[in-house]
């Protein structure tokens, strides 16, 4: 009826299990990798978000308030700062993935050198 020798079930069904596994395994995903293009457009849309934030809630304060456009301007600025700051963390983050890479090469370069 069946293979009587059970150390060579117990190998085929290993074989099948993993070639099960890796069927089922996921794709690496591609759009994993941020081109120049979407960094920049992240980086405006964090400008753009921080500004509008900014002026929103000026503009609401100042309506609440009866203050014209005092509460506006100085949201607006504060917004524009919080913009600008969000976008350099985005360009360390993406700018320190390839120079922390490219370093240690060229320096372990200039030593090999000398």
């Amino acid at each position: 009826m069946s293979d009587p020798d059970p150390k060579r079930q117990m190998a085929e069904l290993e074989q099948r299990i993993a070639a099960a596994k890796q069927a089922q395994a996921p794709k690496p995903r591609g759009d994993e990798h941020y081109s120049a293009a979407n960094l920049a457009w992240r980086m405006v849309i964090e400008l753009v978000a921080g500004l509008g934030i900014g002026f929103g809630m000026g503009y609401g304060l100042d309506t609440l308030f009866g203050t014209t456009p005092f509460l506006m301007l100085v949201f607006t600025l504060l917004g524009l700062a919080a913009g600008i700051k969000t976008m350099m963390r985005s360009a360390k983050e993406f700018g320190g993935n390839d120079a922390a890479g490219d370093a240690p090469a060229d320096r372990e370069g200039d030593r090999d050198g000398d």
